[in-house]
């Protein structure tokens, strides 16, 4: 069967879209799992959402993974999703799911702060995968602010309202910031693998004909090798290195530049090309940047 994709601009054709009555809220909902009918979503329609999706689950009759390991935590399951991302309303297995969906449209924080700051939140592209499993207390503390966001989005419209959701809403995703953090320190050896996996792509990498072949290394490149998104290996490689996968990428491009510089008699035009890089001024411009000196400057220190 085609897939056939849809786009959903509205909250209220979401819920027309789930078999659900009007949203009690223009611009944001609070849909109850068990409320979905998903006997009246057709299969073969894929919503492009405009909006902001954090979903909750308490028990799912699926398995979910980090990277090509299961995850340890069982007691629930947060999942984020931000606008031009694709969705299916397919349920799995036997078990319906427990737990709720909370969507808002990006005009009802646009005024707030956190409509400016919310692209700070790199687990809203996170792939469904790299969902934040919650352990007991997480879930608890969560759990209060999911009940506070009932009451609001029960409670009739107001001045107030507004300024009220948007920051019950704020303090889930500051919580979330903070349990992701645990997660990705928790999970030691299986951060701990990932960077020895990066580190081994990296050398391979520029090892390779690799880069005389696709140019400077990027950070989808390993992202996809390693089965993650490009936001969470970031996030991930900040926490347990303090630096980004950009940051690695750079690091091993100045490294393989220093051991050119200094052993060879390569022109800092040729050592630019070999490294991938299309203008020998950008090779100059980020090695100035890391080390203080121009690539000449450098290999005049060993002369």
């Amino acid at each position: 069967m085609e897939n056939r994709f849809v786009k959903i601009n509205s909250v209220s054709e979401l819920h027309k879209l789930m078999g659900l009555p009007k949203p009690k809220h223009p611009l944001v909902s609070l849909i109850d799992y068990k409320e979905i009918q998903y006997d009246s979503i057709d299969d073969s329609v894929k919503a492009v959402l405009n909006f902001y999706m954090v979903s909750i689950k308490h028990s799912a009759d699926c398995k979910f993974n980090y990277g090509q390991n299961y995850y340890d935590f069982d007691e629930g399951v947060l999942a984020f999703m931000e606008p031009g991302q694709v969705a299916s309303g397919r349920q799995s297995g036997n078990t319906q799911s427990d737990g709720w969906l909370l969507v808002f449209h990006p005009d009802l924080i646009r005024n707030y702060p956190i409509g400016r700051n919310i692209k700070n939140y790199g687990f809203f592209s996170y792939a469904i995968h790299e969902a934040l499993h919650l352990s007991e207390s997480e879930e608890a503390m969560l759990g209060e602010i999911f009940r506070n966001i009932e009451k609001e989005y029960n409670h009739s419209i107001d001045q107030f309202s507004q300024d009220v959701m948007v920051s019950q809403i704020e303090l889930l995703l500051n919580y979330s910031n903070r349990f992701y953090n645990r997660q990705f320190i928790t999970r030691k050896t299986a951060s701990s693998d990932l960077l020895t996996k990066m580190e081994t792509l990296l050398d391979e990498y520029f090892e390779s004909d690799k880069i005389m072949e696709s140019g400077l290394p990027t950070v989808q490149y390993f992202a996809d090798k390693l089965n993650l998104s490009p936001n969470y290996l970031s996030d991930m490689l900040r926490t347990l290195t303090g630096q980004s996968t950009q940051q690695h990428i750079h690091n091993k491009l100045i490294e393989k530049a220093k051991e050119a510089l200094s052993n060879t008699n390569l022109s800092v035009s040729e050592i630019a090309y070999r490294l991938g890089f299309e203008y020998p001024q950008s090779f100059s411009k980020l090695f100035k940047t890391k080390m203080n000196v121009s690539p000449l400057e450098y290999r005049a220190s060993f002369n």
